[in-house]
């Protein structure tokens, strides 16, 4: 009767295991999601061994009737880029517990680069944040999953 205790108990902590393992990509970042204000779509996709994310709709694409670029980069020859499929997420590696971590945001919106988390809280819902320093100071935004 142990044998078979044993053996049961092995077989569950197996399947779990497996389990963990399979779903794993229902816990990850991979996809579309918009901002809180609902203003842009970003995809989140995998770079070599990292995780980046670029920005692939705005609300107003355009600006004086012409497509939005990245006016504030501190880099006069990056300025007249467009917005539209700008990489602003780069080098996100996965840390646990759903938490991706030592990666870079960088916002258009400002110029300026930022240190950066991201973090799932639920099913479609993914806390992003960027800091400077440490990560106890610093902006956080909740993400919603479109795809």
């Amino acid at each position: 009767m142990k044998k078979f205790f044993l053996l049961g108990l092995f077989l569950c902590l197996a399947t779990l295991g497996w389990s963990q393992k399979s779903t794993g990509q229902k816990n990850s970042p991979i996809g579309i999601w918009t901002n809180e204000e609902k203003e842009a779509r970003f995809e989140i996709y995998q770079c070599g061994d990292r995780l980046c994310g670029k920005i692939i709709w705005l609300k107003e694409p355009n600006r004086d009737g012409k497509p939005k670029v990245d006016q504030f980069n501190p880099d006069p020859k990056l300025q007249k880029r467009p917005v539209m499929g700008l990489v602003f997420l780069k080098g996100f590696e996965y840390d646990e517990d759903g938490k991706w971590d030592d990666g870079t945001i960088y916002d258009p919106k400002s110029g300026k680069t930022y240190s950066s988390y991201m973090k799932i809280l639920g099913k479609d819902k993914l806390e992003v944040k960027g800091y400077i320093g440490i990560s106890l100071i610093g902006r956080s935004q909740t993400w919603t999953r479109v795809q």
